[in-house]
């Protein structure tokens, strides 16, 4: 069966036609943004804009132009690169002799996508109005990201009753990490999913968001994946000190795949966990008298307090098992934990335990003066830029309870820095129960410190 072919100058005619609707959406879109601008208040007489701007300065002040430039230059760069596109067609179309499905294709693969592109990107801008007594509004980084989750997900929500919640706000803006904008195309992905299925692997991926200050992320509406085979975890009588079922981690994005080969090695990317998967060696840790003078019992410390701790935080490198010792003395300890080269978040949870997962950029999500006791260990050490270390510091002041314990436990750092660091502890002037630095190589040093923090009632 011969082919059915376009007559040439039906092609051309074709060609054409897409060429003037393309150049008349570049100037409608032109137009479009110029009026959503003027509407908004951008293009006025010298008195208007005196009027408009400086006495109401502040409702702008919010505004963020750039942005809403950059997306409609994204826009127009859209439209430019397909005609450019119809163009290069148009002076090879002689040469490629084109059959009517060819040429459907060509719209479908080549022209269709891009097009719709450009106009759902035009459709996403927003540009809020100037109401009279009131000021201008505008949902912050709604004109930033692309991707339509992540829209939804920063625009504030309006209470259904248009009253003021239970919170004392009548509207609620989820929360994003401020360093997310850096990290935009990577975020991008992480909120790229079907609605309601399941969600890819890609907990790495919020991770490393988290790391770099995208914290805290976005929630998503999609299904977190778990193991094909996951089964009961062991009662609290036994999950303390025993290895957890391999079958209930998903091992696809570890080195090792099992907790075996973790309990014989050291996981990749965690320098300061060596043996914190063999229990067995852990179960001697803060029991037993050491060679070194900077390791504290636990019943030392407990006994600085009688009866007086019950709750408290390990920030710390490890798989729980300070919380597994303090749950044998009645006292409740929450581990913060990252998945760095290894499943240390399941591995708390399948002990009994309860992980946190979150980075040293955030804010610690108890309330002031709440806290018994504070345990650090494996965590600051000599690596933390001393500001930095001093909002933690101040963090961790502010949710211990007066009279609420500091266990710097085995902080390291250069010799040459140990004043620096003395300094950032005991500015807060502490009580000091227990105060011990030892040499831990020729140009390295060991600090233990047990502290009390003061009453300061006003």
């Amino acid at each position: 069966m011969a082919k059915v072919r376009l007559p040439r100058c039906r092609l051309w005619s074709a060609m054409a036609m897409i060429q003037i609707i393309l150049g008349s959406l570049v100037i409608i879109v032109s137009i479009m943004s110029l009026f959503r601008f003027y509407s908004a208040g951008f293009f006025l007489r010298d008195e208007e804009i005196c009027r408009r701007f400086f006495t109401s300065k502040a409702s702008y002040s919010g505004f963020d132009v750039s942005a809403l430039s950059s997306r409609v230059d994204e826009v127009l760069e859209k439209l430019a690169d397909l005609q450019i596109k119809l163009e290069n067609t148009v002076q090879q179309i002689d040469k490629r002799n084109m059959s009517a499905p060819l040429f459907k294709k060509f719209l479908e693969d080549e022209f269709i996508p891009p097009l719709y592109s450009a106009h759902i990107s035009l459709r996403q801008i927003r540009i809020p109005k100037v109401e009279e007594g009131s000021g201008l509004k505008e949902d912050p980084l709604i004109n930033f990201f692309t991707v339509e989750e992540i829209r939804k997900y920063v625009t504030a929500k309006e209470n259904r009753s248009g009253k003021v919640n239970v919170y004392g706000a009548k509207r609620m803006y989820n929360t994003i990490g401020h360093a997310c904008v850096l990290m935009k195309n990577e975020l991008e992905a992480y909120m790229n999913y079907d609605i309601g299925s399941y969600c890819k692997d890609d907990w790495n991926l919020g991770q490393r968001l988290m790391i770099n200050g995208c914290d805290p992320l976005p929630r998503r509406r999609c299904l977190t994946r778990a193991s094909k085979s996951y089964g009961r975890p062991l009662p609290i009588s036994e999950s303390l000190w025993q290895i957890p079922d391999d079958k209930n981690v998903r091992w696809n994005l570890y080195h090792c795949k099992n907790f075996s080969c973790l309990a014989e090695s050291k996981p990749n990317g965690i320098r300061k966990c060596t043996g914190c998967f063999n229990l067995e060696k852990e179960k001697v840790k803060w029991v037993r008298n050491s060679s070194l003078a900077v390791d504290f019992l636990m019943t030392d410390v407990l006994n600085t307090k009688p009866r007086e701790i019950r709750i408290g935080l390990d920030i710390s490198v490890g798989t729980g098992s300070f919380a597994a010792r303090m749950r044998e003395h009645n006292v409740t300890i929450v581990t913060t934990a990252l998945n760095l080269g290894a499943p240390f978040n399941e591995m708390i949870a399948l002990r009994g335990l309860v992980p946190l997962f979150v980075t040293v950029n955030q804010r610690l999500p108890f309330f002031d003066n709440t806290m018994d006791l504070i345990h650090t260990t494996g965590f600051l050490d000599g690596w933390i830029d001393l500001q930095l270390m001093d909002f933690v510091l101040f963090d961790w002041d502010r949710v211990l309870r007066p009279g609420g314990l500091l266990w710097i436990d085995r902080f390291f750092c250069s010799r040459k820095d140990l004043d620096d660091y003395m300094y950032m502890f005991l500015q807060f002037r502490y009580k000091k129960h227990k105060w011990v630095v030892s040499s831990k190589s020729k140009e390295e040093v060991y600090l233990s410190a047990l502290l009390e923090k003061p009453s300061r009632t006003v």
